[in-house]
């Protein structure tokens, strides 16, 4: 594999320093370094959208006929990289990442020219209703349940651990439309203004202190049944298909390489007493970086697959399994390279917003909430027991 560039390639990779120079305020700045989710806050996120929307580069993903910029997966790789360097917030993932491929793939005309480009412009904002009380990763046995009447659906039922629910005006949603001898044949996939009479939403609180998953319930929701992807009952193989992009279709090295680097600037610094130092942590740090290098190749490998229009199938799940490992291994060294000052965090989100001064240097404010964030790592998106049982069945035949 040719990892150099060439003199497009450069040039290329000038213009996206320049891009992201123009665009990226210090506001989003700062408010993405303080951010310990994976998911920026809608004024953040979807500002950049927009900016990159303008620029035509809103779902680096998508094909070209649906806005997509037509890249080489060597330009995907230096957008990817440039921006996790340069620290630019997350947009809309649910939005562009999760729900639009799937409309691109079995959504009817009609779906594909009113959705697609309210995701790109940032004017739709997603959730995504698939997990349930007692439904998570046997998503299959799930019990929201919409009843054809006429020309609409009628949903009834919860989603739980729904991140951002508070602020979407859309949710893409798996729910059963009728019942048989095998679970996953009676769920159909959905589109849901979350405007609709009937939604209600309830705010969870996490471990860290803050405010980004919810409970939705549904009672008496009408939804058209022009909002069905695809066909009646085949929600299940839209919803796996949906699962692999999420979890195989970004580039999660580079920002992983960049919250390392930060725990290591961390440990090398008077503020935690020159922690690296310590055996046991220098150790760690290298093994982490051992671990990333080896997850970025295969994430190389992948993105030439996803140019070309393969689905990533299981692959999808190493690269789940891998970033969520990894997410947390950074996580916890930072947590040990601060030692006891992550006594001092503030369990409170968004830190960016903070109006008073925090009991922590800026540089270790963040470390103790990413780590209580990170816990969740391995388990949304499908447990790491899940993603192992899929690697087993689809690439060993077990």
């Amino acid at each position: 594999m040719d990892l150099s560039f060439n003199t497009e390639e450069r040039a290329f990779q000038d213009e996206v320093r320049g891009f992201i120079a123009k665009n990226l305020t210090e506001e989003m700045k700062r408010a993405t370094a303080l951010t310990p989710s994976v998911f920026s806050d809608p004024d953040i996120g979807m500002a950049w959208q927009r900016a990159l929307h303008r620029q035509g580069w809103g779902a680096p993903g998508w094909p070209v006929e649906h806005g997509g910029p037509d890249w080489t997966p060597a330009q995907r790789w230096i957008f990817e990289t440039e921006s996790a360097r340069a620290g630019v917030p997350n947009v809309n993932v649910m939005g562009v990442k999760m729900v639009g491929p799937v409309i691109i793939g079995f959504g009817s005309p009609e779906q594909k020219n009113f959705y697609l480009p309210r995701i790109l412009s940032g004017e739709d904002y997603w959730c995504q209703g698939y997990s349930e009380p007692g439904s998570g990763s046997d998503l299959s046995s799930l019990k929201t349940r919409a009843v054809r009447d006429g020309d609409d659906y009628v949903i009834n039922g919860t989603k739980i651990w729904t991140t951002h629910a508070h602020h979407a005006n859309r949710m893409f949603a798996l729910v059963r439309t009728s019942d048989g001898p095998r679970q996953q044949d009676g769920i159909s996939f959905i589109l849901i203004d979350m405007k609709t009479p009937g939604i209600t939403t309830r705010p969870i609180l996490t471990i860290g202190g803050d405010h980004e998953v919810n409970q939705v319930f549904f009672d008496d929701v009408r939804v058209p049944v022009a909002n069905r992807v695809g066909e009646e009952g085949k929600g299940w193989t839209y919803g796996k298909y949906l699962l692999e992009f999420e979890r195989g279709s970004g580039i999660a090295s580079a920002k992983l390489r960049e919250g390392l680097k930060a725990i290591a600037e961390l440990a090398e610094s008077d503020l935690t007493g020159r922690a690296i130092d310590s055996p046991d942590i220098a150790t760690r740090i290298s093994e982490v970086e051992v671990d990333i290098d080896a997850l970025e190749m295969t994430e190389l490998r992948v993105l030439s697959a996803l140019q070309t229009g393969q689905n990533p199938g299981a692959v999808s799940s190493i690269l789940k399994l891998r970033n969520s490992e990894i997410r947390q291994a950074v996580t916890r060294l930072g947590v040990d390279v601060i030692g006891h000052d992550a006594l001092a965090v503030e369990p409170m989100r968004p830190l960016y917003k903070l109006n008073h001064e925090p009991a922590l240097p800026e540089d270790m404010l963040t470390v103790v909430p990413e780590y209580l964030n990170g816990r969740a790592y391995t388990i949304f998106g499908g447990t790491s027991e899940i993603q192992r049982d899929i690697i087993a069945k689809m690439m060993l035949g077990i």
